[in-house]
This record gives structure tokens, C-alpha cells and sequence, in this order.
């Protein structure tokens, strides 16, 4: 009985809800980058923000609100597109599962149930080639 329960309480909430809301996704983020930033393949991307608070701490705040509302909260995302914002960087198609490698070690650390983690995945997909090689 306890499994329907929460099987359909699933499926009744939003991805962002299932990720913790606003204060989960803040929470993820941080983790992602903290994994970027040890993830050997792209960590040179990622480790001068170090040496730059104020301007890594607006990106991370762009992703949640990019994330808050791709995933069904309220928030507003005012930031750049994915192609304006990642324009001149060249991601390579490795350095991109990279990423989302990090991205589901992060998820995986909050223990995300996997329907979840499959949506997640699904919304890094469909993002790729507005990322990649622009």
C-alpha cells in the first residue's frame, strides 16, 4: 500500500517539487559545480570562477531559476539563452557528458528517485546541441 502511495504522490509532483523546490535545485547546483570543478576533464572550465564570487555566484542563481522553471516552479529565468550563453566555448560532445555526468552524481547524492534522474536527463539531452560546439 505504502509503494501506490508513493508511486502516485510521484506522479502528481512537479520535477521541480521532486528536486526540493527552489531550495533543493540551490542545493544541487552547488553540487554540480563543486563536481565540475573536481571532474578532471572540465574542471578547467570551471575553476577560475573560484577567483570571481560575485560571478559565480549569478551563474549559479541563473541555473536555478533556469531549472526552477524549466521543471514546473514559479521562478523566472532573465538569464542569456543556452546558445547566447555558451557561444565561443566549444563544448565538445565529451566535455558535455561530462557535465552530465556530474550532473546525475549530484542527483544521485540526493538520493532523486530515478524517474526523476530520467527527467533530468531528458532536459540535458534536449539542451545539448544549444550548448555544444557554439
Amino acid at each position: 500500500m505504502t509503494e501506490t502511495v508513493t508511486k502516485t504522490s510521484i506522479e502528481k509532483a512537479t520535477l521541480f517539487e521532486r528536486l526540493g523546490g527552489t531550495e533543493g535545485i540551490a542545493q544541487l547546483v552547488d553540487d554540480v559545480v563543486e563536481n565540475h570543478m573536481k571532474n578532471p576533464a572540465i574542471k578547467v572550465r570551471f575553476l577560475p570562477y573560484k577567483d570571481q564570487p560575485e560571478r559565480l555566484a549569478k551563474i549559479k542563481q541563473h541555473t536555478v531559476d533556469f531549472f526552477s522553471a524549466g521543471s514546473g516552479g514559479s521562478a523566472i529565468y532573465t538569464g542569456r539563452d543556452m546558445p547566447a550563453t555558451h557561444r565561443g566555448m566549444n563544448i565538445s560532445a565529451s566535455e558535455y557528458m561530462h557535465a552530465m555526468d556530474d550532473i546525475m552524481l549530484a542527483l544521485d547524492s540526493h538520493e532523486i528517485d530515478e524517474e526523476s534522474k530520467k527527467e533530468v536527463l531528458a532536459i540535458l539531452w534536449s539542451l545539448k546541441e544549444s550548448i555544444m560546439a557554439k
